[in-house]
């Protein structure tokens, strides 16, 4: 037996509890890539989207990963640059002031997964050093 479908007034107080969130991440991430009034569209569109697609997103394992990719695939295709996710996760940590519980509930991804990504990330945006000549030794006239 099939159980009963969540009652609308159900969805709609989940709905809004996802926005209150969500939004302001999603849209500190979108205006950090975008101009700020792409981002701010970018943004409703996005939320316009979840809204017209509750229930199914609901029904996903994990509706803040299929909004977050979502989100993001949106802000690249407007941006014109796809960045990876170590630099997203950059993004919203040193930039964006996020800590790691918080990307990791945004994202739709677990803690341990966003402490690797910004570890390749940093790995990644820091140069190799250069190898620093050996100094010369200091010969002691006798």
């Amino acid at each position: 037996m099939k159980p009963a479908p969540p009652a609308p007034t159900l969805l709609t107080t989940a709905f809004y509890a996802f926005c209150d969130l969500h939004r302001p991440a999603y849209h500190a991430y979108a205006a950090a890539r975008l101009p700020l009034e792409e981002a701010r569209l970018s943004v409703t569109q996005l939320f316009d989207l979840i809204a017209s697609n509750w229930t199914r997103i609901m029904a996903e394992q994990h509706p803040s990963a299929w909004a977050w990719s979502e989100h993001t695939r949106a802000v690249a295709r407007r941006a014109g640059r796809a960045p990876t996710p170590a630099e997203d996760t950059a993004l919203l940590h040193d930039e964006l002031r996020l800590s790691i519980d918080r990307i990791a509930t945004i994202t739709g991804t677990d803690p341990a997964r966003v402490t690797a990504l910004l570890a390749a990330a940093r790995r990644t945006r820091q140069p190799a050093c250069p190898r620093t000549p050996p100094r010369p030794s200091a010969s002691r006239a006798a």
